[in-house]
């Protein structure tokens, strides 16, 4: 499959780290010998939980955000987000000095949407639907003329989340598989762009909850088939695939691995004690996902992007709900 016209390369990730190396964290990698025992091949965790916002979103949100021209730029920002873009999109916008106006369903994770009014965003509800983000945006957008960043199907935020592998890779020296979260599926692309684009031998895999499977799904149909209704703990997986990510998906990836609620509770509780890393259910899949897999990564080098740590800490522990 050639290469898109609308889709980064190698190239417009590496302009990406240049442009947002002044406000993004180059966020550790850590390890942990009783994970590899545990899994049966070396891990190395990305801490992306670590990074401004609390997520790897930052990347892709400043990435956009700096890139706009004085013009542009002055008319402000706008997405749809359920918690960790709306965030990095509001928190970009305003080391910039530019409104930010986000649309975020009701049902949105708590500590998520007080993330975003943290950084100075303008909240405008709606119900919790696709249809009905894409619809209140377009109001948004109408009523102000911000430009629109979308939260994953965009090359400028495919690219800015591809910095994340890029770092990960260099700080290893190496790697044999790469393991991403994929919900709208912009990590796992910038990833995988990323990371064969400094070695095409590099095995990349997503990592999805079972109750949030499309990713698994399209790839399986030859065709994106979109969520309909996802149920799953991991509250940052549960939107559909991008158009623009699946075709990279299609041509980049070795397969999605799905995982059950409890196999996520359980690498949530491990990153938690074992790690000290307070990461979110989202975040856990990665770790779920060789761990249900071991025969797949035994003896490899395996890079896991740990992608976010905005936990609801008055909502009950994952592990309670979903014993293993």
């Amino acid at each position: 499959m050639s290469q898109s016209p609308d889709l980064p390369d190698l190239a417009a990730i590496h302009a990406a780290a240049q442009r947002i190396a002044a406000v993004v964290e180059r966020t550790p990698v850590i390890r942990s010998d009783t994970l590899d025992a545990l899994s049966g091949a070396r891990l190395f965790f990305k801490c992306e939980h670590l990074q401004k916002t609390g997520a790897f979103k930052a990347r892709g949100a400043s990435n956009a955000v700096f890139g706009l021209c004085p013009e542009e730029a002055a008319r402000g920002v706008a997405t749809h987000s359920s918690g960790n873009h709306g965030a990095a999109l509001a928190w970009a916008a305003r080391l910039r000095g530019i409104p930010a106006h986000v649309v975020v369903p009701s049902n949105a994770n708590r500590a998520k949407r007080a993330n975003i009014e943290r950084y100075g965003a303008r909240i405008v509800l709606c119900e919790p639907t696709l249809a009905a983000r894409e619809s209140t945006l377009a109001a948004v957008l109408a009523e102000t003329g911000a430009s629109a960043v979308p939260p994953y199907d965009d090359a400028r935020v495919i690219a800015g989340q591809g910095t994340a592998a890029l770092e990960l890779v260099e700080d290893t020296g190496g790697l044999d598989d790469l393991v991403t979260p994929v919900g709208g599926g912009g990590l796992l692309a910038g990833a995988a762009i990323a990371a064969h684009g400094l070695d095409a031998a590099i095995r990349v895999y997503g990592a999805e909850p079972l109750g949030a499977d499309d990713a698994a799904r399209s790839l399986a149909a030859g065709e994106r088939l979109p969520q309909t209704d996802p149920r799953t703990m991991a509250d940052g997986l549960r939107t559909s695939l991008g158009v623009l990510n699946f075709a990279v998906l299609q041509r980049e990836v070795r397969g999605v691995i799905t995982v059950t609620e409890a196999q996520i509770a359980t690498a949530t509780r491990l990153l938690w004690e074992i790690c000290k890393q307070v990461v979110e259910p989202s975040s856990a899949v990665v770790l779920a996902a060789v761990l249900a897999q071991p025969e797949r990564f035994a003896g490899r080098r395996v890079g896991l992007v740990l992608s976010g740590g905005n936990v609801d800490l008055e909502s009950p522990l994952p592990w309670t709900e979903h014993p293993a």
